[in-house]
Order: C-alpha cells, then sequence, then structure tokens
C-alpha cells in the first residue's frame, strides 16, 4: 500500500498549504512563519483538549453534565466545581475559535460547556419553592443546595447538616452564564427558564443583608455552624448584578420578554457594603483569599485601586506560602489536627491550627490570571516558577495540580515555632488517581493564557477587567453599568443631575412663578404620567412570576433613589416617579419641612454620587400646596432658587422642562409587561383640581402656628376604672393629656372601644391629625407610638450600620435587643413594640426607630462621626442627647418634643463632640486665648453652626437655649458622660486590652462580670472584631456613663504599664472596680476629704489628673502580691 494514500485528511490539507506557500514569490517568509504558527497553535490546542478530555470531561456526569469535587466521587456532583470545570471548557472553546478547522472540536467543547450549566440550572429548578421562600426571609433552609447527585439531580444532603447557603456560587453562575451567552453559545432555551433566571437575580440581589457560609461553606472561622456577612459573596453578587443587567438570555436572537432587569438600588447596597467591607472578609476573618477571586478573576467586583491594592497586599503579604495560599488564619481544613468525624469544632479550638494552616497551590494559578489581565509579566512569572515544583503528573505526563499542602504531623511544634521551616505534603486529594477539579480547571484556564492560546478578552467577554468607561457600548433598549471616564472619588465630574420641579395644582405653579421658580404641573407633562414609586412596585411585581414554576416575581420592596431616577416606558406610556421622600407617609417624618429639604439634597447629592448608568439621572421633585403652610417654607425657596443656578452645594445640576430633559435622560424600557394581559390598575400622581370659590391664592391658606400648652401627668389615671378615665377625658383640652388618658384605654380596652360613639383607634388618629397640623411633635410621637407605626423601609438602614463594622442595640437596660445580624422587615415591629420598651416610655418605640433611621443615614455619609464607637445603644445614644440638651445648654425642652429635623441635629451635634470641641479648641488658641483648666474641651456652638450635608438651622427654641449657654465650655464629667452613653473609645483599645489579657491568666473582672482569658484570646485574634465586640459587651454592663469611660482610661493606663513592663504579668484576677476604688480613695485622700459614694469630683478630674491615680492604683494593685516576684527583685515598674 502507498504510504501517501494512508495520510489523514487533515495532512493532506496541511501539505496543500505547504504547497499553495511555496508558490508564493514576494512573501515566502512570512507565509511560511503564519503556516508554522498556525500549526504549531492546533498542535498546543490539541494537547489541551486531550488534558481537558481525561482530566474534565472524563467525569462529567453523563445525564446532567455536572462535575464532582475530586475524580474518585462517583455520587456527588459539586456546583462551584461544576461552573468552573465549564468555564475551563468554555475557554479551550474559545481558543479553538481562532482557527479555521477545528475538525468539530469547538462544537464539542461547546455543548459540554452548555450540558454543565443547563445541568445545574435543571437541579435548581427543581428547588423553585426554596427560591420563592428564600425572596420572602433569606432563611438558610431555604437555600438553593450547592451540592447534588451527580446521576439524578437529586439532593444528596440537607440544609441541616451542611451549609448550601453560598451566595457567592449562585452569583458565579450568573456571571459565566452572561459571559457564554455573550460568546455565542445557546444555554437558555425556554421562557420557563428565562424567568427562573430572573428570580435568580432576585436571589442574590439580597446579599449585602444575607449572612451565608462563603466559599469555604463553613460560615464563621470558628467552625460552628453560624453564618455571617462575606464580603467575597457581597462583591460576586454585585459583579454579576452587573453582568447580567440588560442580558439577553436568548442572545443575539432573542426577543425583548427574554432580558434581564437588576435593581439598581440593590446593586448599589452591595457595591456600598462590598467597598464598605474591604479590605475585610468577615466579622470573623480580617483576610480571606477568597477575596482574590472577587477583586480579580472572575468576578473584577471593584476598579477602585486604593481598594483593590489594600486588598490585594493584605493577602499576600498575611497568607502567601511556600505552597501556595492559606485560606485564611486559623483554618483547621486539611491540617493534621483536624477531626475529620466532627462537622463542627470545639471552643477555642480554631488556636490549635495556628501557623500550621494548609496552603492551596490554586491560587498561585488565580495570582498568574491576574497577572495576564494586569499585563505583568514578572507576577506571572513569579508565581509560575512558584507552582512549578508544586506540581505533579499522572501516567500521560498531564499535569496534576494538589488540592493544598499539610504540615505532617510530627512537624507541627517545629513549623509553629519557626513559620515556613518545615517541608508539607501533598493532599490525598489532587493526585493523579483522585484530581482536584477545581485545581485542574483553573490550570487550564491560566495555561491557555500563558502560552497565548486564549486572549483575555476572549476569556472576559464583556470585559469586566476594565472600568465601566471602556467597557464596549451597549446599544438597544435597556439601561447598562457604564460610567462617565472622568472621575473624581467615585463620582463623574461631569454628571449632571436633572431635576423636574413638579407642582401639585395651577395656583401653587403661579404663586412659585411669583417667587421666580418655574414649575409643571402634571396636566402640563402629559403625556408623560409622574406615578408614586408604589406604583412602579405594582408593575415590577409581574417580573419573573410564573404560576408553573410558583415563582410570584420581585419581592415587594420599595424602588430606592436611583431607581426612580430613571425615565420608564410601560406599556406605551412614558413615567417618571417621584422619589420615596416625597411620599406622604403614616410616619410622621413627613410632616417636617426641614427634614424634607435636607432629605431632597441628600436625595440629589446621592443620586450624583452613586449612579453608574448611561444617561443622566432625572429626579422630580414634588411641591405639595401644604407646603406652603409650613414655617420653613422659605427655605424650600431657597433651595429650589439654588437648583435654579446649576449648581446644589458643589452637585451640578439642571433644571428644566421634562419634555426637554427626556432625550439626555437614562431610559428604562420595561417591555415584559407588553406580553402579560393583567390590570395594574395603576393610579398616577394627579393634579388637584380647585373650585372657582375658595382660596383665590395661596397667600390664602392659612400658615401653621407654633403650638405650645402645659404639660400634665396623668399618670395616677392607671389605677382609676374606666368609667373614671372617660369622664376625665371630656374634661381635659390639652393635646398631650388626651393622648395620655387615650393611651389607657387603648391598652385597655382596645382600639374598637367606644367612647361617645367613636371607637379609640379612631379618636386617637384624629388627635394625630390635629397634632401633625400644629407640629407638636410631642404628641405626634405619642399618638404614632399609640397606634403602633414603623418608619418605612428602615431594614437597610439597619442593615447600613451593621456591615459597617458596628452593632446595634435597642431597648433599655437589661431588655436591650442586640442586633448583630440584618432584620427582616416583618421582624421590625416586635422589635421596637415589645412590652419592655413600652412600659419604659410609650414615646421610646418610635423615637429609637428615628435614630436608627439617622445613624444609618449618617453612617453612609458621615463614617468619621463614628469613630471609637462599636455598638451603637439607641437607647444611650438617647440619653446622650438628652443629657446635652438639660444639663450643657440647660433647654427644658425634651427631646420627644423636638421636630425630626432638630432630632437629627441634637444627634449631629452629639456625635460629632470631639470634633467641634477640637475646633473650639483651635480658635481659642488662634485667638491668643488659653483654656482655663485642665481637660475642657469644648463649648456650646453658635446656632447657627453646619452640619454635615449642609443642613439648615436649628429651630428657634433650642437656638435660644444654645446661644444662652455660647460661652458655657463642657467639663470633664460633662464629656465622659457623652463618650461613655455613646460607648465611645480610643485608638487601638481592643489592642490593649487583649494584650492585657495575654498578661492575665485567671482573666478580668468589671461589674461581677468575668473576661477568661480562655478561650477568649484561643478563639480570637487582636485585631478580629468579635473580639472587639466581646470587651463592648463587658463594657455595656456598666450603668453610669461616666464610670464606664473612667473604665475605658484605667484599661489603658494598665496597657501602657504592661508594654513599658513586658516582663510582668498578674497572677490573680485583674479587678477593675477595685482598682477604680483604690484610685478614688487616694484622690479623696489627696484632697482632704472622707469617704463617700458620690464620685462627681473625680469624675471631673481632667484627664491627665484620673491618668496619674489610677497608675497608682494599678502599681499598688500589683505590689499587693499580684504581681510576679520579678518586681520585688528589684525591677523599675515604669508608668510614665
Amino acid at each position: 500500500m502507498d504510504p501517501a494514500s494512508s495520510d489523514s485528511p487533515d495532512d493532506n490539507q496541511t501539505r496543500e498549504r505547504q504547497r499553495s506557500a511555496s508558490g508564493c514569490t514576494d512573501t515566502d517568509g512570512d507565509v511560511h512563519l503564519r503556516v508554522i504558527c498556525y500549526d504549531e497553535t492546533v498542535r498546543k490546542l490539541d494537547h489541551y483538549y486531550g488534558i481537558v478530555k481525561r482530566q474534565l470531561l472524563q467525569n462529567q456526569s453523563i445525564s446532567l453534565g455536572i462535575f464532582p469535587s475530586t475524580s474518585q466521587d462517583q455520587q456527588v456532583g459539586d456546583v462551584r466545581t461544576s461552573i468552573y470545570c465549564a468555564a475551563s471548557i468554555w475557554s479551550l472553546f474559545q481558543a479553538y475559535r481562532r482557527i479555521d478547522d477545528d475538525r468539530g472540536k469547538a462544537y464539542e467543547l461547546g455543548q459540554s460547556c452548555v450540558k454543565c450549566m443547563r445541568g445545574i440550572l435543571t437541579c435548581w429548578m427543581r428547588q423553585c419553592e426554596h427560591v420563592e421562600n428564600f425572596k420572602k426571609g433569606q432563611n438558610p433552609k431555604f437555600a438553593l443546595h450547592a451540592k447534588f447527585h451527580l446521576l439524578t439531580g437529586e439532593e444528596v444532603i440537607s440544609s441541616e447538616e451542611y451549609g448550601h447557603l453560598q451566595i457567592d456560587i449562585v452569583s458565579l453562575y450568573l456571571l459565566f452564564l452572561v459571559q457564554m451567552i455573550t460568546s455565542g453559545l445557546q444555554i437558555i432555551y425556554t421562557m420557563d427558564e428565562v424567568t427562573f433566571v430572573q428570580n435568580l437575580v432576585y436571589y442574590v440581589e439580597r446579599a449585602y443583608r444575607t449572612p451565608d457560609f462563603g466559599m469555604w461553606e463553613r460560615g464563621s472561622k470558628y467552625n460552628n455552624g453560624t453564618p455571617e456577612l462575606h464580603a467575597s459573596s457581597i462583591g460576586l453578587a454585585k459583579a454579576a448584578l452587573e453582568a447580567i443587567n440588560g442580558c439577553n438570555l436568548f442572545g443575539e436572537k432573542g426577543a425583548s420578554w427574554s432580558v434581564i432587569f437588576v435593581d439598581i438600588d440593590a446593586h448599589n447596597r452591595n457595591r456600598s457594603i462590598f467597598e464598605t467591607l474591604l479590605p475585610r472578609e468577615s466579622s470573623s476573618k480580617n483576610v480571606d483569599v477568597s477575596l482574590l477571586c472577587a477583586i480579580s478573576f472572575p468576578a473584577f467586583a471593584t476598579h477602585d485601586q486604593v481598594l483593590y491594592t489594600k486588598t490585594r497586599n493584605q493577602i499576600v503579604s498575611l497568607l502567601e506560602g511556600k505552597h501556595g495560599f492559606k485560606r485564611f488564619h486559623r483554618d483547621g481544613y486539611g491540617t493534621a489536627l483536624e477531626d475529620n468525624k466532627r462537622r463542627f469544632y470545639d471552643i477555642a479550638e480554631t488556636k490549635e491550627f495556628e501557623k500550621i494552616e494548609c496552603e492551596w497551590p490554586l491560587f498561585f494559578l488565580f495570582m498568574i490570571i491576574e497577572g495576564m489581565f494586569k499585563g505583568n509579566e514578572e507576577q506571572v512569572e513569579q508565581y509560575k516558577n512558584k507552582l512549578k515544583p508544586l506540581v505533579k503528573r499522572d501516567k500521560w505526563g498531564d499535569p496534576v495540580v494538589p488540592k493544598y499542602y499539610y504540615v505532617h504531623r510530627d512537624q507541627l511544634i517545629l513549623e509553629r515555632s519557626d513559620p515556613g521551616s518545615q517541608g508539607r505534603q501533598p493532599s490525598t486529594e489532587g493526585n493523579p488517581r483522585n484530581l482536584f477539579l477545581w485545581g485542574q480547571s483553573v490550570w487550564v484556564i491560566a495555561s491557555l493564557l500563558m502560552d497565548g492560546l486564549l486572549h483575555i478578552n476572549e476569556l472576559d467577554i464583556i470585559r469586566r477587567h476594565l472600568p465601566s468607561y471602556n467597557r464596549p457600548r451597549k446599544g438597544g433598549r435597556y439601561s447598562a453599568f457604564q460610567r462617565t471616564r472622568y472621575m473624581k472619588e467615585g463620582t463623574a465630574s461631569d454628571l449632571v443631575v436633572q431635576v423636574v420641579l413638579i407642582a401639585e395644582s395651577m395656583r401653587l405653579q403661579a404663586m412659585m412663578a411669583t417667587y421666580g421658580i418655574q414649575t409643571q404641573t402634571p396636566h402640563e407633562v402629559e403625556p408623560v404620567q409622574i406615578w408614586p414609586p408604589r406604583e412602579l412596585v405594582k408593575v415590577y411585581q409581574n417580573l419573573g412570576v410564573s404560576e408553573k414554576l410558583g415563582l410570584q416575581g420581585r419581592p415587594t420592596r420599595p424602588i430606592g433613589a436611583l431607581g426612580t431616577s430613571k425615565i420608564y416606558r410601560v406599556c406605551g406610556q412614558t413615567v417618571l416617579c417621584y422619589p420615596l421622600v416625597f411620599e406622604v407617609s403614616d410616619f410622621y417624618l413627613s410632616h417636617d419641612m426641614a427634614l424634607l429639604i435636607d432629605d431632597i439634597k441628600s436625595e440629589l447629592h446621592f443620586v450624583g454620587k452613586y449612579w453608574r448608568l448611561s444617561g443622566r439621572p432625572t429626579v422630580c421633585v414634588l411641591i405639595r400646596e401644604e407646603h406652603m403652610r409650613d414655617i420653613h417654607f422659605r427655605e424650600l425657596l431657597d433651595l429650589l432658587a439654588q437648583l435654579k443656578t446649576g449648581y446644589c452645594d458643589g452637585l451640578k445640576v439642571r433644571t428644566g422642562r421634562l419634555q426637554n430633559l427626556i432625550s439626555s435622560s437614562c431610559i428604562e424600557h420595561l417591555d415584559f409587561m407588553s406580553t402579560l394581559d393583567v390590570d395594574l390598575d395603576i393610579k398616577a400622581f394627579e393634579q388637584l383640581q380647585h373650585a372657582s370659590i375658595g382660596y383665590q391664592s395661596l397667600t390664602d391658606v392659612p400658615r401653621a402656628i407654633t403650638y405650645s400648652e402645659d404639660s400634665m401627668s396623668f399618670k395616677d389615671m392607671e389605677l382609676q376604672p374606666t368609667h373614671e378615665v372617660i369622664n376625665v377625658l371630656r374634661s381635659v383640652s390639652t393635646l398631650h393629656g388626651q393622648t395620655q388618658l387615650l393611651g389607657i384605654l387603648l391598652r385597655r380596652e382596645g382600639p374598637d372601644y367606644q367612647i361617645d360613639g367613636h371607637p379609640v383607634g379612631e379618636r386617637v388618629l384624629a388627635l394625630l391629625s390635629q397634632a401633625s397640623s400644629l407640629r407638636y411633635w410631642r404628641t405626634v410621637r405619642e399618638c404614632t407610638a399609640l397606634l403602633s407605626k414603623e418608619v418605612e423601609s428602615i431594614s437597610p438602614y439597619i442593615t447600613t450600620v451593621l456591615v459597617s463594622g458596628k452593632q446595634l442595640t435597642v431597648g433599655y437596660g437589661k431588655d436591650e435587643v442586640l442586633l448583630d445580624r440584618p432584620v427582616q422587615p416583618g421582624g421590625i415591629h416586635d422589635l421596637f413594640y415589645n412590652a419592655s420598651l413600652q412600659t419604659h416610655n410609650v414615646v421610646q418605640a418610635v423615637l429609637q426607630q428615628e435614630v436608627v433611621l439617622y445613624c444609618g443615614k449618617l453612617i453612609a455619609t458621615h463614617t468619621h462621626l463614628f469613630n471609637g464607637i462599636l455598638n451603637i445603644r439607641v437607647g444611650w445614644v438617647i440619653k446622650a442627647m438628652t443629657y446635652y440638651l438639660h444639663d450643657v445648654c440647660h433647654s427644658k425642652e425634651t427631646v420627644e418634643g423636638l421636630a425630626p429635623s432638630e432630632v437629627r441635629r441634637l444627634l449631629v451635634k452629639v456625635l460629632s463632640l470631639d470634633e467641634w470641641a477640637q475646633q473650639e479648641k483651635q480658635a481659642k488658641k488662634s485667638c491668643g486665648c488659653l483654656w482655663g483648666g485642665e481637660g475642657l474641651r469644648g463649648q456650646c456652638q453658635s446656632p447657627t453652626q453646619q452640619f454635615p450635608n449642609n443642613q439648615t438651622k436649628w429651630g428657634s427654641s433650642m437656638a435660644t437655649a444654645l446661644q444662652r449657654r455660647r460661652e458655657v465650655r463642657l467639663t470633664p464629667q460633662q464629656i465622659r458622660v457623652i463618650d461613655g452613653c455613646l460607648g465611645r473609645t480610643p485608638k487601638r483599645f481592643y489592642e490593649k486590652v487583649f494584650n492585657i489579657l495575654r498578661k492575665t491568666p485567671l482573666g478580668v473582672r468589671l461589674c461581677d462580670q468575668l473576661l477568661p482569658q480562655h478561650p477568649t484570646i484561643s478563639e480570637m485574634s487582636s485585631g478580629e472584631l468579635n473580639f472587639a465586640l466581646t470587651v463592648q459587651s463587658l463594657l455595656n454592663h456598666i450603668q453610669h456613663p461616666e464610670y464606664r469611660q473612667i473604665v475605658v482610661e484605667l484599661f489603658s493606663v494598665v496597657a501602657t504599664i504592661l508594654e513599658r513592663n513586658p516582663e510582668l504579668k498578674f497572677l490573680h484576677v485583674l479587678n477593675m472596680d477595685q482598682i477604680f476604688k483604690d484610685a478614688f480613695k487616694m484622690f479623696l485622700k489627696d484632697h482632704g476629704r472622707e469617704w463617700t459614694d458620690d464620685c462627681s469630683t473625680f469624675y471631673n478630674a481632667s484627664h491627665v489628673v484620673v491618668s496619674s491615680y489610677l497608675a497608682r492604683a494599678v502599681v499598688n494593685f500589683m505590689l499587693t502580691g499580684d504581681m510576679r516576684s520579678e518586681i520585688e527583685e528589684g525591677l523599675t515598674c515604669k508608668v510614665s
């Protein structure tokens, strides 16, 4: 047989190319080089194709297409591993598309990838009921599963036995789904699947408030079954939401109803909280290598270079080893000491794993991929060389990446004493007989990039690695996350916020025109309709509905400030929604014009700072007739006049007719509504119509008057029979008096009890309406509390506080409720309307809600106000405000009697105590004036002091009180009371307490509570948030705020002494109360006074004086036998 006849068709084609090339005369060398390069490319691709076939596709489920975590596992499919395997196969598919004739390999790879992604989708779609329940409450037991039977797709392990709640897995799936669909793969086939994916978007939208088990499936570092908020999960969710917004799941041939929509406000909350958490991973993990997947490939969740660099450097410096990256500190997984038979660790067990954590070579691969995306050849070469000796080979010579390297049991002691000195053993997972498929899949991706077979733009089709302004522009009808290029501190410097002024009626429009303010009425903007935001919620509730799947669409969450800044096209109508701040709610905050003015400014600045979509935001400012009656109306006019100038406190704005602004607006087409046959019953905002009679102009509208009345307590009526209470009620004319009596009847008889033919509940409502019109805030708050009303959308603000690294406590004393995780909207009522809070003071139920709302808003924009405050105890914050008002300013007002805007400014005043006191001190020095006494840090500011957000001036009553006290400086005791109520601590305070515990084997005692050395320091680290919270819980047992601050100073003194005398160590319990008493006794003795329980003179002493007495008391405590004998042997104790 002729040898030539045995040549394959491929060989013939190759020779044909060579013959045709040899026939060329001018560019023979170039063409020949291209042929060689082409053949070399094919050879390399075929090499990787063989590896993928042998290592990955060999382990793909024949029925579902999903993958196990290791090749020996024939039962359990792992979703995370399956996604990375699909991504690896897809990356080779992308590489093969470069060549002309791939002999069908690209198609095979593409379909294998499709099968895997559809297999995951199939498994999850069987859990539609879980998705629907999870949307309502984010309960871990309703989480989508992360593991399924490899062949049948059935559940293999329950949520009680395993932490399935891993938000990052679902986000990762959505992210690669978009990448693959954009590359041309057809993964989604039916509208049922489109609907389910839309519900997956709802599933991850609340990642910012959902504690999960994270990438490592264990939750907190302690592995005790506790989920926590993970920055990596939130970052993946943020990236997935950006990627899938406006994506047509049917690809280029898809119709308008197969497009996915994302709530831009949910995205913004995820972005904000992700960036707030960085570089920390969670409360228990200061650093975690899982963040590498969030800030770099595959998510690229942040393009803030400062945050990115800080997080990356922390990961590299703290977690990198010779054999890979540790997952996090004190990670026991895979170590020789971990008991595989137990799911959870014992208390303080994580201490045993310190400095012997396993190292994962997988993350060297992620660093290589990151280097490729950054164009950093040095980094690529560095980690390539580090990885080379770690990779094993199988019988075909294919590389095998071990799962991790661990320290052998015989070398643990030596490794702990000198980390990195001992050799490590590879794990049994990740050897030639048992492949670690996650590692193998990432190795394929990294190798294709390094060999130049795959370009980064082919791996990242949607250009996640580029800042949004550098990504290809999306065309079409749907909004896209694409900012302008010119950025300044996170805000587009050339961004203009468009403002449309809508007047409620024609006569209001005419009246505003007399002030030079041009507005439009709802009739004048037609055919554009003005909608309340709640009507847009009704529309979105139809997105993602499927009776067949049992899915009810978008949860009834309010539309936020960013969502109401789009213009919508719905069923042929053009719609603009006004923001939530203009909604007239049942809660009383909407009746305070000064608060509304502040909120309008905040809204505009918020939109300007966080707008990330193409097109300009358009904000509708709604002006109502009732605004004209308010005493703050002049301030509203000032704001509107300021908007006319084109700037609002530095923000560029543009006012104009709505018709002229539409062309430059961000327009969202809600095309999914065109396929539905539903009656929405939309109630657009309607223009007020006035008869020819009545007020001829708004100058005739009665203005609000300043109402006041004498206060009288009717608390003794609690013991009187009902008929007596009713008789007194008939004779009382004051609003406050009627409120108290109606409250007694409401609690005793219920809201339906009749008085003179009217139910008690209706009487309270009528009283609330009357008090609201008179702006008599004390009665307004009391009636609101009696009717058990809640602030709308307070839950996100609670979450904002918590993810800022703070705790929140509501209530008083022993009945305080600690919030250390987000609260569902349904739980708000029981949180504030509990028996103990109502018994303490009925008004507290609403006043504490108010303060929580303000804290949530302030902490997002003015984080520095909360420096040193770890636990915001709302009841104590109100005490600080009350103390400042009464004891410092000597005002007769009560906090509950102030307008909401005044309460917020009083809160800012108290929170910024250190800040403004320091400013005044500097001002005194600059004037050549000396302070007349030690430790006097401040004085009451002028009532015209401007606070953050350019807030308006104080109310007249408070202004008068402040003016009277303008020259009175705060005493040390007053400062300690306020700081103690706020729970403020100095810098490095918790680190100092940790160092004290190291030197105190029997622990620290305070208020009969013991903070033990173990398991505290064996379970936690000094910089860990959970340790700081533990110390806070100890300090919270102190009931006197001045004493609390003295104890904080005492901790600092003890820490300083131990720091300067490192050889010292306490042998007995460190009794903080006893040391304080000894210091106070010395103080009294030196001042020639007898013993007294009144410590006010000591509390009022300067910081220097108090510290000196505390230091003497500590030394005496040491010298009474409570210290090691080194002191007695002649060592000097340094305290200065």
